[in-house]
């Protein structure tokens, strides 16, 4: 992390730059301790506004089963989540074959569910002037469909600049801030996505500068536990991220072996079948503040070959299990 820790006095715009795109550390809440005793009695179901963590289906998880944008919601539902993030190529798939969006939010909103953010792969930061362009129209096109369906985030992966080396992070700022200001008129947020295979933005301490960097007060990154681990960035980072700055995280696990350079996402397994850290990942996460989107993000092969709603079960009971931990 010491990318970050080199500025000095001379730097001043940066930290305010820091401020307005909401990347300082968050209050606690303060908990009232001296209400009234009363009679034993079943307690009332917390509030999903009022929880520390919701939980998420990414459809990559059962993507395997080749389901279907509307019968992956209905697992979702079935399982019992709190919220989706479905792919854009589902949604695509759905449209095309006559389906309405406008009945994709309906079922979704009778389930219960929020769409928290959306998986797409745009080449906003694409070098070549024509390329980005292109990817640009698809990220307006994509995050349209996002908020048709009445979603709030949409992933902003560095796709089409994945094998630029040594990006120069002002150049990448400012074209995310074009798919911020992009994000501004439709309603949608774009999540600046770590990616432990990019060669600019594979680190956790190259988003948080591209995030600094574009003075955007909806900046935000979207992080993921395998990607953390695969590309070397310690999560005691994250404890310079406010929450408000990095509302979602794709939760899962990884093994012990292969080892880290050898590793890719088909190891990934259910958060808490394997060796990462993820209560003390939590347990930050719940010290910078704010609500955070817990979003199963699993591309495990051996899981795909399995029912469905038996793989969105168990990763939710998983994923609780965790955050109950990360309690203690």
């Amino acid at each position: 992390f010491d990318y970050l820790v080199r500025m000095n006095s001379a730097q001043i715009s940066r930290r305010r730059a820091v401020t307005r795109a909401g990347l300082l550390f968050g209050a606690a809440l303060a908990v009232d301790q001296f209400a009234p005793s009363a009679p034993a009695a079943e307690p009332a179901p917390v509030s999903k506004t009022a929880r520390p963590f919701i939980f998420s289906l990414n459809m990559a998880t059962i993507q395997g089963q080749k389901l279907g944008i509307e019968k992956e919601i209905q697992i979702a539902g079935a399982a019992g989540y709190d919220a989706i993030e479905p792919w854009i190529s589902s949604i695509d798939e759905y449209v095309k074959a006559g389906g309405k969006t406008t009945d994709l939010k309906k079922q979704i909103a009778d389930l219960g569910l929020t769409v928290e953010s959306a998986i797409g792969f745009s080449e906003w930061l694409a070098e070549d002037d024509t390329r980005r362009a292109r990817g640009m129209e698809q990220a307006k096109r994509d995050m349209e469909l996002v908020a048709q369906i009445g979603g709030k985030r949409m992933a902003a992966p560095p796709a089409g600049a994945t094998d630029v080396v040594g990006m120069n992070p002002l150049k990448a700022a400012e074209r995310y801030r074009a798919l911020l200001e992009t994000g501004d008129q439709i309603g949608v947020i774009p999540e600046l996505e770590l990616w432990s295979f990019s060669k600019s933005l594979g680190h956790l301490s190259e988003c948080v500068e591209v995030a600094v960097q574009c003075s955007h007060p909806r900046a935000c990154i979207l992080n993921d536990i395998f990607h953390l681990y695969k590309s070397g960035s310690d999560y005691r980072g994250l404890a310079v991220v406010n929450g408000r700055a990095a509302a979602v995280m794709h939760m899962n696990d990884y093994p012990a072996a292969p080892p880290r350079e050898k590793i890719d996402d088909s190891y990934r397994v259910y958060p808490g079948d394997g060796v990462g850290p993820l209560t003390d990942i939590l347990r930050l996460l719940r010290e910078t503040g704010g609500q955070r989107v817990l979003s199963l993000e699993v591309f495990n092969r051996d899981y795909w070959k399995q029912d469905a709603l038996e793989v969105a079960k168990t990763g939710l009971a998983k994923m609780k299990r965790v955050a109950e931990i990360s309690e203690q």
